[in-house]
């Protein structure tokens, strides 16, 4: 079974909208993949929902590749994007590049890096490598917190300036983080290449969340989350009846499922 490329990617623009969502693991990847999210998304946001840091500032380039591996082994059709994280593509394009090869090595298709129109030349120093670019506009969270913070984004003008930077470098899909939804809809309808929304209204070619926000999994999501299950709390229970069980000897004295 092949794997969902980035050209098909491009070319479902203004066709069927892309379901994408983040994951981190092998066991959700497969249950992702199962439900048929088209693309999954190896997110540095693994920093908050996994390794428990404040932002995602702090996840390293390693974070990364070895949550990459896993969804890789995990899958066998949906596309995989892997963030480059905070740190590994700033200084300049020979290390954006390096740091795209190390991700398509553990598994990536295609490789998403936050910027503006200033990293336009990362963009397209990494597609000339061969490897493919999701572009991120809008609120980047790896530095919001040293500049505008996490507003909505609704000047038109720069985000289109950004836009096209990055689909004139050779990104094929933009991702749109918390854009007002007129501006969304303006680049999306301006790009000829598919743009993915995160709290950027409903304009957008496709959708992403952070998989722990839809499943309940992670406390206080933004508000442009729709929760989907609540996951925590079903886990929070059953981890509750086990230990009671151990406590009081009911477990493992009998395997039959206990009563509700």
């Amino acid at each position: 079974m092949h794997r969902v490329t980035a050209e098909q990617i491009r070319k479902r623009k203004s066709e069927t909208p892309i379901a994408m969502m983040t994951a981190y693991d092998a066991a959700f990847a497969r249950i992702a993949e199962a439900a048929g999210i088209d693309v999954l998304l190896v997110g540095d946001s693994l920093g908050m929902v996994v390794l428990g840091y404040g932002d995602t500032a702090h996840v390293e380039l390693a974070d990364i590749i070895r949550h990459t591996g896993a969804v890789a082994r995990g899958t066998e059709r949906a596309h995989i994007v892997a963030d480059l994280p905070f740190g590994s593509y700033q200084a300049g394009d020979e290390e954006a590049v390096r740091s795209a090869v190390a991700l398509v090595k553990a598994g990536a298709t295609s490789v998403k890096l936050e910027g503006s129109a200033e990293m336009a030349s990362r963009v397209r120093a990494i597609v000339g490598a061969g490897i493919p670019v999701m572009a991120h506009i809008g609120v980047r969270p790896q530095t919001a917190a040293l500049d505008s913070g996490f507003r909505k984004q609704r000047d038109v003008a720069v985000l289109l300036r950004d836009a096209r930077a990055h689909a004139a470098a050779g990104a094929y899909a933009l991702l749109l983080e918390m854009v007002g939804d007129e501006a969304a809809a303006e680049v999306t309808a301006e790009l000829p290449i598919p743009t993915i929304g995160i709290g950027a209204g409903p304009s957008c070619d496709g959708q992403v969340l952070v998989l722990h926000d839809v499943l309940g999994l992670y406390p206080n999501p933004p508000s442009f989350v729709r929760r989907y299950a609540d996951l925590g709390t079903i886990a929070t229970d059953a981890l509750r009846t086990y230990a009671e069980e151990v406590r009081t000897k009911r477990f493992p004295g009998s395997l039959a499922a206990p009563a509700r």
